[in-house]
């Protein structure tokens, strides 16, 4: 993954550094210190992501989901016959993972990492690499495992509903041909369905085309190669699209195991069109 041109790291404040990313008029900024994000992203001028929150980390730019993404049901799982207990940051339930609300190393110009915690009962790092250019975007986020472990990535993108003030807002292209039911606690039951219309809080797999946000005079299309998709698309200021290698809860369903010689990687892509 490269970029053509414009890689720069800049002080914003004391104690961060953000990674700067440009391409012609596309400017993307990076924000290690806040949970290994991107901040935002500019085309032309327009922003497209949510800036920061005043409710927390869980609600603005697109942030990496790892070593789960999504929810564990109770924050509770078994793996090679022990049962684990994660704190419950959307009680009743663990939610995105241990690597979105903390801060990450700067490795290079276009490369971040860092380091699992106490919270998750395995030991292992998470890098992301970026490249910018004036159509798009390009992450790889890969998962290294000292330890054997059930793991599930993704990022969260909260896109703006419009783009300018009072603006017209977006309308999102999307197809898939399966939708999991979600259970009275909000998990997947396991039970599939065809896709119910929206709005949605809901994950789907078997997508036909690459989901695709149109707002006037520029049209974003997302591409991954995770298999599964979280569309939320309940509120009036934002939409999110999430690329996901599983299902919320698939620690407790179908986990995915990471071993020391067979880390995981993903890649998100976004184009974008113009006029």
């Amino acid at each position: 993954m490269t970029a053509v041109e414009g890689f720069a790291t800049t002080p914003v404040g004391p104690g961060e550094v953000v990674l700067d990313l440009g391409a012609g008029d596309v400017r993307v900024v990076v924000r290690p210190a806040q949970g290994g994000r991107i901040g935002q992203v500019s085309v032309g001028g327009r922003e497209l992501l949510v800036g920061g929150h005043p409710m927390g980390p869980i609600y603005w730019g697109a942030y990496p989901m790892a070593p789960w993404a999504g929810r564990i049901r109770h924050g509770r799982f078994s793996f090679a016959g022990a049962t684990h207990q994660l704190p419950l940051a959307a009680p009743p339930h663990a939610l995105h993972g241990v690597v979105f609300d903390r801060p990450w190393r700067v490795d290079g110009p276009d490369a971040i990492s860092i380091d699992l915690d106490q919270r998750w009962p395995f030991r292992g790092r998470v890098s992301q690499r970026f490249a910018v250019r004036e159509d798009g975007l390009d992450v790889a986020m890969t998962l290294e495992a000292d330890e054997p472990m059930p793991v599930t990535m993704g990022w969260h993108p909260w896109f703006r509903r419009a783009l300018e003030p009072g603006g017209e807002g977006a309308s999102l292209s999307f197809d898939a041909a399966e939708m999991l039911v979600r259970d009275g606690e909000g998990i997947p039951s396991g039970e599939r369905v065809p896709p119910t219309p929206g709005p949605w809080d809901d994950c789907f797999t078997g997508l036909r085309s690459d989901p695709v946000l149109a707002w006037p005079g520029l049209a974003l299309t997302l591409s991954s190669t995770c298999d599964w998709w979280v569309v939320y698309n309940q509120p009036v200021y934002a939409i999110c699209v999430e690329p996901q290698s599983g299902p919320p809860d698939a620690v407790n369903t179908d986990p995915e195991v990471v071993t020391p010689d067979a880390p995981m990687t993903h890649t998100m892509s976004w184009r974008w069109e113009r006029g």
